[in-house]
C-alpha cells in the first residue's frame, strides 16, 4: 500500500482528522475540501523508528516537522491502554508558528453568523482518530496497527489509497458550511444531512442521521458543536457531580481527566468543555494528551500556577507528576449494559496518593449552587429504565444549556445597558464609546435582575460571579462583546452618514476634510463588505454613492490619487 513519492495528486488541505484552521481562496485547488478538512494522516508502527507518518494527503500539507512528531504520538494509544480491535478518539494540538496564511473574507462571514461554540479555531489543530490493532502474527510484536480518519477509515481499511483519494475528491464537492443552512453531503455511499446552526437558532441537540440517496431524512443532524457527542452517556459516571463540575468549567479551572483509555479520557474532556453552551469556552483543553506532547514540560512544571487547561490522560503516571493541581478526575471504565452507572465519590486532594487510585473527583472546590437533584433523579431513572439516549442527552444539555443561560443573561442586560443612546451618534462626529464596565455595579443590579428570575437553583450566585469575573471566560465574553458593540456603533455612524446630506456638509469644507471623509468612508465601506459590520446593502450602496460624490467634487489629481486604476 506504499506509494512512491510523487504518486499521489494534489489534495484537500490537511485535516488531521483535524477541523480547518482556514479555508483556502476559492481559486485555489480543493478549496472547498479545506473549508471543513484540514487534512488526512495515515499513521503506522515501524519496529525500527516507532510512530511514523506513512501518508499525508494533500501531499503538499503544510505541517510543520513539529507537529507532524504530535499528530504520530496522539494518534497511538499508550502502553497503559489495551485498545485491541477499532478504537475511536480525538485529541488537539498547537499549530506551531500561529496562522500561516491570511484570515479568508468567508472565514469571518461564517464566524459572524456562527454561534460563539462553532466559530473557526486559529490557533489550533483538531485530530479525530480511527485506531486499529488487531492480532498479526507476521508482525514480531503481534499486532497490526494503524490511526486515520473516523469517517474514512473502515472504507481505507478494506480499499486502502484509492479509496482515500475517492473520499476527499467527494468532500471536495461539498458546499461550504454556511450558518443557518442545511445542507447533504454524500461521502462513502451514504449522504448525511446536516443543519449548519446559526447564532439566531434556538440552540438544540439531535442524534446523527444518516440516510441514502433516495431516502433522505426530514430531520438532519445538528451541529450543536464541533464534536457530536452523546452528553448523557459521556457523564454518566459523574451525574451526580455535574454542576460542580459546570461550575469548574465556567470557573476555567485546571482539571486533570485521567481514564483508562483515550476513548474515554478525550469523550470526558470534549463533554466537559461542552457543557458551557452557548458561551464559548475560552481556555485550554487537550482531550488526549501524552509525555511526548510539546507543552508536557510547560503543563508539568511546579514552579507555577497550573494553567487553565482540561488534560485528558491515560497513564497513571500523571498521578503523582500532576499532584499539585486542585481538582483531578478519575474516571474507569464505562458499564456495557446491566445497572445504573456507579457515581464518582467527592474526595480530597490529600487523598490521592498511589499509581492505583480509585475513581473520584479529587478537589478541595466548593459549589457555590446546590445541585439540583430533580434532575439527577429522572436522568438516574430514565438510565434504570432504558430510556433512548438521545431523549436523557436532550434533557441534560438543556439543563446545562439553561443553566449557562440564566448565568448570562444578566451580564448580557448590563453590558446592554453600556451601550450609548442612538440619539448621541451624529454624522459628522466621532461616535460615542461604549461605557466601561463596572463589576460593583453589575453585581449591584443582580437584585432585581439576576439568575434567580430564570434559574430555580439556590446559592451563593454573587460569590460565583465574583470568582467568575477572575476567570478566562470571562475575559473572553467581555472581549468579544465589546468589539461587537463597537461594531454596531461603527455601523450605527456610517448609517447616520448615510441619512444625511452629504453634499450640504460639503459647503465651505476643504480639500483636507473632504478627503478625510472619502477614506473613512472607504475604510468603513471595506470592512463592511468584509463582513465585520452589520450594515444593510442600501447603506453599502449609499455609502458608495457619498464616496463618488465626495471624489468628484475633489480635483482631478486628487480623484485619481482616490481612486487608482
Amino acid at each position: 500500500m506504499d506509494a512512491p513519492p510523487g504518486a499521489w495528486p494534489r489534495g484537500p488541505r490537511d485535516r488531521l482528522g483535524a477541523t480547518s484552521s482556514g479555508a483556502r481562496a476559492p481559486a485555489t485547488p480543493w478549496a472547498r475540501f479545506s473549508a471543513w478538512l484540514e487534512c488526512v494522516c495515515v499513521v503506522t508502527f515501524d519496529l525500527e523508528l516507532g510512530q511514523a507518518l506513512e501518508l499525508v494527503y494533500p501531499s503538499d500539507s503544510r505541517l510543520t516537522d513539529k507537529e507532524k512528531s504530535s499528530i504520530c504520538y496522539l494518534s497511538f494509544p499508550d502502553s497503559h491502554s489495551g485498545c485491541l480491535g477499532d478504537t475511536q478518539f480525538s485529541f488537539r494540538i498547537r499549530q506551531c508558528g500561529g496562522r500561516r496564511s491570511p484570515r479568508p473574507t468567508d472565514d469571518r462571514h461564517y464566524d459572524s453568523e456562527a454561534p460563539a461554540s462553532l466559530q473557526r479555531e486559529s490557533a489550533h489543530y483538531f485530530g479525530y482518530v480511527y485506531f486499529r490493532q488487531v492480532k498479526d502474527s507476521s508482525v514480531k510484536r503481534g499486532y497490526f496497527q494503524k490511526a486515520l480518519l473516523s469517517l474514512i477509515a473502515p472504507e481505507y481499511f478494506d480499499k486502502l489509497a484509492p479509496c482515500l483519494e475517492a473520499v476527499c475528491s467527494e468532500i471536495d464537492q461539498w458546499p461550504a458550511p454556511v450558518p443557518g443552512q442545511t445542507l447533504n453531503l454524500p461521502v462513502v455511499g451514504v449522504v448525511l444531512q446536516v443543519h449548519i446552526p446559526s447564532r439566531v437558532d434556538k440552540p438544540e441537540s439531535s442524534p446523527l442521521k444518516q440516510c441514502g440517496q433516495e431516502n433522505l431524512l426530514p430531520a438532519p443532524l445538528v451541529l450543536t458543536s464541533v464534536h457530536e457527542l452523546d452528553l448523557c452517556r459521556c457523564l454518566q459516571p459523574v451525574l451526580s457531580h455535574v454542576q460542580t463540575l459546570w461550575e469548574l468549567m465556567l470557573l476555567g479551572e485546571p482539571l486533570v481527566v485521567l481514564a483508562p483509555s483515550p476513548a474515554v479520557s478525550s469523550e470526558m474532556v470534549l463533554a466537559l468543555t461542552s457543557c458551557l453552551q452557548p458561551l464559548k469556552f475560552c481556555c485550554d483543553y487537550r482531550p488526549y494528551f501524552t509525555i511526548h506532547d510539546s507543552e508536557f514540560k510547560e503543563f508539568t512544571t511546579r514552579t507555577q500556577a497550573p494553567p487553565n487547561v482540561v488534560l485528558g490522560v491515560t497513564n497513571p503516571f500523571f498521578i503523582k507528576t500532576l499532584q499539585h493541581w486542585p481538582h483531578i478526575l478519575r474516571v474507569g471504565e464505562p458499564r456495557m449494559s446491566g445497572g445504573l452507572p456507579k457515581q464518582v465519590k467527592l474526595k480530597k486532594p490529600s487523598r490521592l496518593k498511589t499509581l492505583d487510585t480509585k475513581p473520584g473527583l479529587y478537589t478541595s472546590y466548593t459549589a457555590h449552587l446546590r445541585r439540583d437533584k430533580a434532575l439527577l433523579r429522572r436522568l438516574l431513572r430514565g438510565l434504570q429504565k432504558k430510556r433512548p439516549a438521545g431523549v436523557l442527552t436532550a434533557l441534560l444539555r438543556r439543563h446545562l444549556l439553561e443553566l449557562t443561560q440564566s448565568f448570562i443573561i444578566p451580564l448580557e442586560h448590563y453590558m446592554a445597558s453600556l451601550m450609548p443612546l442612538r440619539k448621541s451618534i451624529t454624522p459628522w462626529k466621532t461616535p460615542p464609546q461604549v461605557r466601561p464596565f463596572h463589576q460593583e455595579d453589575f453585581l449591584c443590579s443582580l437584585e432585581q435582575a439576576g439568575p434567580q428570575l430564570t434559574c430555580i437553583l439556590k446559592g451563593d450566585w454573587l460569590g460565583l460571579y465574583r470568582r467568575f469575573f477572575k476567570s478566562p471566560h470571562f475575559d473572553g465574553w467581555y472581549r468579544q462583546r465589546r468589539k461587537e458593540m463597537a461594531h454596531q456603533l461603527e455601523a450605527l455612524h456610517l448609517e447616520a452618514i448615510c441619512e444625511a446630506n452629504i453634499e450640504t456638509w460639503m459647503k465651505g469644507k476643504s480639500e483636507v476634510e473632504v478627503v478625510d471623509l472619502v477614506l473613512k468612508l472607504q475604510e468603513k465601506l471595506v470592512r463592511a463588505q468584509g463582513h465585520q459590520l452589520p450594515v444593510t446593502e442600501a447603506t453599502l450602496q449609499q455609502a458608495r454613492l457619498y464616496i463618488q460624490t465626495a471624489i468628484g467634487s475633489l480635483p482631478k489629481g486628487l480623484q485619481a490619487a482616490l481612486c487608482p486604476p
